[in-house]
């Protein structure tokens, strides 16, 4: 008999196969052995548990063996030999599922984050994923030393970090082109926040880019590719922010939109330097140091590891060849617009 809310077909033949096994002493023939293999497998695709299954065997068994004569050696050994035939199918049928599960994510991840699909059709598939498209979602994207696949250690720790503090919030942690990546609803920053945290200690150290909300289905590809940028730009301008917000660096965009202007600024403003001994990238070097400082010479000659009379000379020399005195308020701001400039476009080391 089977256990209740348990359908009888998964023991079809159970008991008669126990009662010719117990009295032969046979084996499981090879059909028997792939019969029970297809019913564990269909028990798995209706959606009935293993413990509950097994447990239904038990009790079969036990209901069927005061009629069972024979060696109880040999029956215990056929359901010994069935339960495992059937576990074999229904793990089958599991890990083939787990398999279409994760296929289907990542089919919905690509789709979702190169913005390629339908986004009616997306919206409806972002749903079995919890995610609401027709609300506003942020990404954040987490870059390491090593790159990570869903299933690495990495990702499930920031995981259960996030699913240990927040619950089920309608978050989607995933990984793409080796980063981790937290797709969460726009309103929810301590969430992302939360990601960030977890995911620079994770990663040993890794930066951390976050985009802007940005509202229906095609928002979450805006936010990730904006996120994205700002890892790039973080790298140009050699910024040590852990966390970097595209909120908070919307000037840099605004200064490359129009790309040769800011090549024409660069070029105009700092070409000069190249004829200095040495090149450019010395005294470029320089400009920027003094900058970063807030324009303080002595925290600037530290950073470059000179005297400050070797600074002021530097700033000298760099007046002479361009016109600009770093020291000049009137000066100062084309002079550190186009330093930001040089770094954006790669310059000198690219020609403009």
């Amino acid at each position: 008999m089977a256990d209740r809310g348990l359908p009888e077909q998964y023991l079809d033949g159970y008991a008669e196969i126990l009662a010719e096994v117990s009295s032969t002493g046979r084996r499981l023939t090879r059909d028997e052995i792939a019969s029970r293999r297809a019913l564990g497998r269909q028990a798995a695709e209706a959606g009935h548990g293993l413990r509950a299954l097994v447990n239904a065997h038990l009790t079969a068994a036990r209901t069927a063996w005061p009629a069972s004569p024979g060696s109880a050696d040999g029956a215990l050994a056929a359901v010994q030999q069935i339960v495992d035939a059937f576990a074999e199918g229904y793990e089958r049928a599991q890990l083939l599922a787990v398999r279409q599960e994760e296929a289907a994510r990542r089919e919905f991840i690509d789709d979702l984050l190169y913005g390629r699909s339908d986004l009616g059709r997306l919206a409806e598939r972002a749903e079995r994923f919890g995610l609401r498209l027709s609300h506003a979602h942020a990404v954040a994207v987490a870059q390491g030393q090593a790159t990570y696949d869903e299933g690495d250690p990495v990702p499930r720790q920031v995981e259960q970090a996030l699913i240990s503090r927040f619950g089920d919030r309608n978050v989607l942690l995933t990984t793409k082109d080796g980063r981790l990546l937290c797709i969460a609803p726009g309103h929810q920053d301590e969430v992302l926040a939360h990601f960030a945290k977890q995911a620079h200690v994770a990663t040993d150290g890794g930066r951390v880019a976050i985009g802007r909300p940005q509202p229906g289905p095609g928002g979450v590809v805006q936010s990730y590719e904006e996120a994205l940028g700002v890892l790039e730009l973080a790298e140009r301008l050699e910024l040590d922010d852990p966390v970097l917000r595209a909120a908070e660096l919307l000037v840099y965009p605004v200064l490359t939109r129009d790309r040769q202007a800011m090549a024409d600024l660069v070029t105009g403003t700092l070409g000069p330097l190249t004829t200095a001994r040495g090149g450019a990238q010395p005294l470029l070097d320089t400009l920027t140091a003094y900058f970063d400082s807030g324009c303080v010479s002595a925290e600037a000659a530290r950073r470059l590891t000179l005297s400050v009379r070797a600074l002021t000379y530097r700033l000298e020399r760099i007046h002479r060849l361009t016109g600009a005195n770093p020291a000049d308020p009137t000066h100062r701001y084309m002079l550190q617009t186009a330093v930001i400039g040089a770094r954006l476009l790669d310059w000198p080391t690219k020609d403009l």
